[in-house]
Formats: structure tokens, sequence, C-alpha cells
């Protein structure tokens, strides 16, 4: 017997396709595109952020962002993904609490018009909700890739990108497959 006969596959793959069915009628995804082209062409700053396998896409998007869009024209865009400074995580968790992580950061480089495009499974991690509300509270863009209800973030975030999936792995994939079509339609 193949392990690959199991039916979690088939259910698996079956939740990728149906969520990725509705990217195509995502208002979100369009006008994070249109916000990514914007930061781009006025030299604004996108900051990446999330936890786990999250934060790990944000590092992941973060590239992409600066170098696979940026192949033709030889410029990327300016991109900081927040989780990936092991230093500041851990002086700001240790200092001022986890949850702090990157609300303070981006109080410290945020800007009026920089994005914000935050990554959570739950949308409930208080370090990404506190970096959403700083993010709102100094007239950034914010968007927010975020699965199962969507959690806090869904309510204090400017621009939900909503996957109802209740999946962790799911909802992790889809923050990357949504970045890569960020960067395909930035790279054209």
């Amino acid at each position: 017997m193949s392990i690959l006969s199991d039916n979690s596959v088939d259910t698996y793959v079956d939740i990728l396709r149906k969520s990725l069915d509705s990217i195509k009628r995502m208002d979100a995804v369009d006008k994070l595109v249109e916000s990514l082209f914007l930061a781009w062409t006025e030299e604004r700053t996108v900051y990446l952020c999330g936890n786990g396998g999250s934060a790990a896409n944000a590092i992941h998007i973060a590239n992409d962002f600066i170098f696979g869009a940026g192949k033709k024209s030889g410029q990327g865009l300016r991109v900081d993904a927040l989780s990936a400074n092991s230093a500041i995580l851990t002086c700001l968790g240790n200092d001022l609490g986890y949850e702090y992580i990157y609300s303070d950061q981006i109080k410290v480089m945020g800007k009026s018009g920089d994005i914000l495009l935050a990554l959570s499974g739950s949308g409930n991690s208080a370090n990404i909700v506190n970096a959403i509300k700083m993010a709102n509270s100094l007239d950034m863009e914010t968007f927010a890739i975020l699965g199962f209800s969507g959690g806090q973030c869904k309510d204090v975030v400017k621009h939900p990108i909503h996957f109802e999936v209740y999946d962790m792995q799911a909802a992790e994939d889809l923050q990357v497959i949504v970045g890569h079509i960020c960067m395909k339609l930035l790279s054209k």
C-alpha cells in the first residue's frame, strides 16, 4: 500500500484547488498588486511579518519582491522581512514582550504610504495584530493573508486576503502562492 493513496492527499489538493479558484474573485489581491506597484515606483518600503512557517514565508516573499520582481528591470522593491533578524526579534521579545516584536520595528521604520503585508494562519497572534494596528496608526497600507476564520486580523487590517481554510499547511501554502502571483504580475 502506498502512503500517497491515502484520502488525505486528495482532501489537501481539493482544499488548495477551491482556494485557488477564489483568488480570481478577490479584489484585495488586485489591490495588493496595485499598491505594491505604486510603492515600487515611489520607492516606498514593503514590510512583511509572520510567525513560524509564515515567518519563513515572509522571508521567501521578500526575496521574490526584491529579486524576482526586479529581474527584468534590474531594480526590485524595497522590502524588509521583519522576521529575518534574530537579534532584533530576541531583543524586542526579551525587553518589550513577544507581542511587540513587529509593531516596534514598524514604529521605528514605517512611514505613511509604506505597506505592511502580514501573514497569519489563524489571524489571532498578538504580535501580528499589534503590527497591523501600528501600521494603521502610521497611515500605512495594510494587507494580511489569512486562513481559518481570519481572526482578529481580519477586523483590523484594511485589506484582508482571507481563505477560509482550516488547515495550517494549506493556509501557509496560499501565502506563498499569493506572493508568487504578485511577483509574476509585477515582473511583466
